[in-house]
């Protein structure tokens, strides 16, 4: 049974997505599963980005690498993924949460 449904956002998550390397897309594509199907999914996966309305981050880990993936939610269940990069400092980009906050502006506005 699935709790959540995601959906991409017109292409800006999925030219990220595009880009990376097989086994990097097979653990993109377990996590979010993984993220529909859980009741309550655990912060190591899905975590609220503080200080943005409604803003949270897809947390995958692939072998040494860390990647993000920025989504909100639209009524509860749809899960709209907008962006994603790989993380290769301590600190979330300012400028990808920026990007996210204004695709999730986009989507609202041609509601």
């Amino acid at each position: 049974m699935k709790f959540r449904i995601a959906i991409f956002y017109k292409d800006y998550f999925e030219k990220f997505f595009l880009k990376q390397s097989e086994k990097t897309k097979s653990k993109v594509i377990w996590t979010i599963q993984l993220i529909e199907e859980q009741e309550r999914v655990p912060e190591k996966y899905l975590k609220h980005i503080e200080s943005t309305d409604g803003l949270y981050e897809i947390r995958i880990k692939q072998g040494g690498d860390i990647f993000r993936i920025f989504c909100f939610f639209d009524h509860g269940r749809l899960i709209i993924l907008t962006n994603g990069f790989q993380k290769k400092t301590q600190k979330t980009h300012k400028r990808e949460i920026e990007k996210a906050l204004k695709i999730m502006e986009e989507y609202k506005n041609e509601k």
